[in-house]
């Protein structure tokens, strides 16, 4: 269920595909699909998505997991997404061009503390 929900963001439908083929989707990739299904995946369902990336073993794939877990990080917005997609090979986001593909908070629902924490760093709390 929470995978078929972070496939209506078309970048994570291109991520997981591109996981459930066995392929590479880069550091980037990784940083990004950890940040974002982090908050639709339990640590085992998020570590073993990332461990299908030929390129992390299990023990680099639960180090992103506390990596991301412990900073608390928030999804990336759309033109973070696109500045990292410029340090490496793999395309992060299938159609930079398209304005409404990689801004997961258009295309997804996160928890309200997303939200929340993005609101008090814009006040500047």
């Amino acid at each position: 269920m929470a995978i078929q929900e972070l496939q209506n963001e078309p970048m994570m439908a291109h991520l997981i595909a591109t996981l459930d083929s066995g392929h590479s989707v880069g550091h980037y990739g990784r940083l990004v699909f950890a940040m974002v299904a982090r908050h639709f995946l339990n640590r085992e369902e998020l570590t073993a998505y990332l461990e299908k990336d030929p390129e992390i073993d299990p023990e680099r794939a639960e180090s992103l997991v506390q990596q991301v877990e412990s900073r608390d990080y928030n999804p990336p917005k759309r033109e973070r997404i696109l500045e990292w997609m410029q340090r490496q090979e793999f395309p992060v986001c299938p159609d930079p061009n398209d304005p409404g593909q990689c801004n997961v908070y258009r295309n997804l629902e996160f928890p309200k503390e997303v939200y929340e924490k993005i609101e008090a760093f814009q006040r500047g709390n």
